[in-house]
């Protein structure tokens, strides 16, 4: 095994910046003069509603999935005449990175604390109202497990619930302030937003009222790319090979020992290994690369790409295989099948419900099956034709307009 490519020098990161100290709950802020005076203001029907979105995931050292799928969803109600957005954020002094900036068409307010302070404040004392920043708005959205505070009504997305299921793969300080804001979800949203079933099944099983349960899948937009563009990444990053694709995060739930061990299985046949996406916490990558010394996998760490380099990648690989073992939605499983990747996922987990029969389902923990799976693919390329053809179908069929409406839906639905 050779390894090749820069390896992402961005910092590991916990996916939960705040903590949970304290259980004081209640929407009220005494202290919190500017929010105690504004009261949500009353919905006309027909009238646009003015909707306050929480978007500090775009400033988080590793954004990953969240900050990808909510920004999709904003730029598609950005661009309807029935809702006026306003984001809302932490203190900070310099803008997201470009790949994770919010439309320039919706305005961000920021509260004046800083993210840790901030989140700490939401949780443990539920204060400073969202308000503060915004001034009356008819609903908010919150976008993220930081939960906040509102006299208007609240929407709430939860991506995923995988912390309950696998404690041990976020870290102490995270697995406070993953239940904490659970639990303030569960008692304070008016609406639960969840896109996919998997998720919604974990919510009732955590005890979130089904009737106040909504499924919203997220969409993709694909991008077209052509060969020529496919043939300069190939030569622009050293990829004259065939080779299998995976985009994430590292961090355990991804399940990158799998990738790893299947590739195992696909040495001998001239296939190299690409791996996408930023550092994560509580995974060691380069001892479990270690298992392909001796292969002729050649491997490329290409650390974060942004998200509009990414269609490339996924039109040039021979397979993309994503093999996690818990997501609330999979949005790389989508992305790929936009640009008619043949997909080895798993089985019984929501990536299952986006690929259905458009790609490959195994057993995440069968590793060997993993690997059985993409020499099928990498030795019969008709039938990864076949798949590639199935999953655009299928990948059309999730837009972002969709996602806009329902959530919409949802929005007017707790306004009343």
């Amino acid at each position: 095994m050779s390894t090749a490519g820069p390896t992402s020098s961005r910092p590991p990161g916990d996916a939960a910046p705040g903590d949970a100290a304290g259980d004081a709950a209640g929407d009220a802020a005494p202290g919190d003069a500017a929010a105690a005076t504004v009261t949500a203001s009353t919905v006309t029907a027909g009238r646009s509603l003015r909707v306050a979105v929480t978007l500090e995931q775009c400033w988080q050292r590793v954004p990953g999935g969240t900050a990808t799928s909510i920004l999709g969803l904003v730029g598609a109600l950005a661009a309807r005449p029935d809702v006026d957005l306003v984001g809302v954020s932490a203190r900070h002094a310099t803008s997201p990175s470009r790949a994770f900036r919010p439309p320039a068409t919706v305005p961000v307010h920021q509260l004046p604390l800083p993210t840790l302070a901030l989140y700490e404040g939401w949780h443990a004392v539920r204060r400073p109202h969202v308000e503060r920043a915004t001034g009356p708005v008819d609903v908010v959205h919150g976008t993220a497990i930081a939960v906040p505070p509102t006299a208007a009504p609240l929407v709430m997305t939860v991506h995923d619930l995988a912390f309950l299921a696998e404690p041990d793969h976020a870290t102490r300080h995270g697995n406070r302030f993953f239940r904490r804001g659970t639990d303030l979800a569960r008692r304070h949203a008016h609406l639960v937003l969840v896109p996919s079933r998997a998720t919604n099944d974990e919510c009732v099983a955590a005890g979130f009222e089904p009737d106040r349960l909504r499924v919203v899948p997220w969409g993709v937009e694909a991008a077209p790319v052509s060969a020529e563009q496919v043939d300069r990444a190939r030569a622009t990053l050293g990829l004259d090979r065939p080779f299998v694709l995976f985009v994430g995060t590292v961090e355990p739930r991804k399940n990158l020992a799998a990738v790893i061990d299947a590739m195992q299985t696909v040495a001998g046949r001239g296939v190299d290994l690409v791996l996408v996406g930023p550092d994560g916490w509580n995974e060691d990558l380069d001892g479990k690369l270690r298992r392909l010394d001796g292969t002729d996998v050649r491997v490329h760490r290409l650390g974060f790409v942004a998200p509009c380099d990414l269609p490339v990648l996924y039109a040039a690989c021979a397979a993309f295989c994503y093999p996690s073992l818990r997501e609330g939605f999979g949005m790389p499983v989508l992305e790929a099948m936009a640009q008619g990747a043949a997909v080895v996922t798993s089985r019984g987990t929501a990536t299952e419900e986006v690929a259905a029969d458009a790609g490959v389902v195994v057993d995440p923990r069968d590793h060997d099956a993993i690997g059985a799976a993409l020499v099928e693919l990498l030795e019969d390329r008709e039938r990864a034709a076949e798949l590639g053809a199935r999953a655009r179908t299928r990948a059309a069929t999730y837009t972002w307009a969709r996602t806009a409406e329902l959530t919409v839906g949802a929005y007017r639905e707790a306004a009343g």
